[in-house]
């Protein structure tokens, strides 16, 4: 390896390899109709092209039926971006709810869905353009390829297999595995076969990256915010402007590793 390439190619999942976007709103839509029954249970026509623009503001996933809400109530786009993190306890004060309650109806509808009809949730899981591509030649290399995501590892398995690509289930940490990304980054560090370990992340959640860069045993890790991921404007010019962070397109990603830098 150079040091234009890595040992270790650790990619998030959702909003890096794959766009979950179509599934984000309809499992947040029919969520949102659980909880307040709306009289109409088709969704306005432009709710989903705004509920896409606004999912960089969502953290967990109980807030996507909440963000839904929001915007039925009347709250502009403007006003989500910039004080979301005060319309959710607002919300959820206003009906009685809980996080926990509304996290809790959405895992069951998703689970339902699945188990019910596992090829139409799979079938709303789009691929980024190129991604598919890079993976199967990052597979061929020397380098070491891991998905380190919030999303079950089975699906993340399933999906990838649709595509082709078969990664083995112990290169894939998903939701279960039940801790920070930092500490997975980590663990494959300690157990990774060649020296001298190079390990690049790829995230587009700024949030994330900058709890790996809190971490003092991991300032060799090299960390990528994916533009085309759920992030904002905003999140994308701090990113660019970290000198630890590197901003990377689309069209980068799916070339060369010396492209990436």
């Amino acid at each position: 390896m150079t040091a234009n390439s890595p040992t270790i190619l650790a990619l998030d999942f959702d909003g890096v390899v794959c766009d979950g976007l179509i599934e984000y709103f309809e499992v947040a839509w029919r969520t949102y109709c659980q909880i307040w029954s709306p009289a109409n249970d088709t969704p306005p026509d432009d709710l989903a092209l705004r509920f896409y623009r606004l999912r960089p503001v969502i953290e967990t996933g109980w807030e996507m039926p909440i963000l839904i809400k929001a915007l039925i109530e009347g709250f502009d786009d403007e006003q989500i971006l910039q004080s979301w993190t005060t319309i959710t306890p607002g919300i959820l004060a206003a009906d009685h709810l809980e996080a926990k309650a509304v996290s809790t109806k959405l895992d069951n509808l998703r689970d339902e869905w699945i188990q019910t009809d596992l090829e139409s949730w799979l079938s709303l899981h789009r691929f980024y353009p190129g991604v598919i591509e890079r993976l199967k030649i990052t597979l061929e290399s020397e380098v070491q390829l891991y998905i380190v995501t919030t999303k079950e590892g089975r699906f993340v398995k399933q999906l990838l297999e649709k595509e082709g690509v078969s990664l083995p289930p112990e290169n894939i940490f998903g939701k279960e595995v039940k801790r920070p990304k930092y500490e997975t980054l980590r663990e494959l560090i300690a157990k990774a076969n060649t020296q001298p370990v190079s390990l690049w992340f790829v995230e587009d959640r700024l949030k994330t990256l900058q709890l790996v860069q809190q971490q003092s045993d991991l300032d060799n890790v090299k960390l990528f915010l994916a533009d085309w991921g759920y992030n904002t404007q905003p999140e994308r010019e701090s990113g660019k402007n970290d000198p630890r962070i590197q901003l990377i397109s689309l069209s980068h990603f799916a070339h060369d590793f010396s492209t990436w830098l």
